[in-house]
């Protein structure tokens, strides 16, 4: 054997080992991933002032009650479609939505306006785990996590009022 050939050979059984311990490893871990499209059941999204939490969509009943522009109540009943379902999954995995803490609390009760606050609680439900993450819009954690909450919500309105659309 040359030596350019054993330094080949060398090289491809270092990173063929690493490839094949790779692929095995991250398989069986997004496989076991607690947070699996597959296993998706239900997604919920409750939000309002902290006195009036009347704007609420549940994904297992399609239940959709919130206020409108005229401060009318509206009830439908609302299915999302896989596509909507796909989107609000890969949405939440984007914005790191398992990674956040249970709860981004502001109880500042000294602010005066400390009850007309936007309040969110959101909820995914999956067979083997649930992430329910409450969330105030005056936040004062990191600048990161705060941006991300407010990303996600706005992606969860759009999908559904564009489902709204749709319907």
């Amino acid at each position: 054997m040359t030596d350019k050939s054993k330094k080949t050979f060398l090289l491809t059984t270092i990173v063929g080992s690493f490839l094949i311990y790779s692929i095995i490893y991250y398989a069986q871990v997004l496989k076991d991933a607690p947070y699996n499209l597959k296993e998706f059941k239900s997604f919920t999204i409750k939000y309002g002032t902290k006195d009036s939490m009347v704007n609420y969509y549940n994904s297992a009943t399609g239940e959709y009650t919130y206020l409108n522009k005229n401060d009318s109540l509206i009830k439908k009943h609302l299915v999302l479609s896989k596509s909507d379902i796909d989107s609000l999954h890969k949405e939440a995995r984007i914005f790191g939505f398992w990674d956040f803490p249970s709860n981004e609390l502001n109880n500042d009760s000294t602010n005066p306006n400390y009850k007309k606050v936007p309040r969110y609680i959101i909820q995914f439900n999956y067979k083997r785990k649930s992430k329910l993450v409450q969330f105030d819009a005056n936040y004062n954690g990191p600048a990161k996590l705060v941006d991300a909450n407010r990303g996600l919500i706005t992606k969860i309105r759009d999908i559904l009022s564009g489902a709204e659309e749709r319907q």
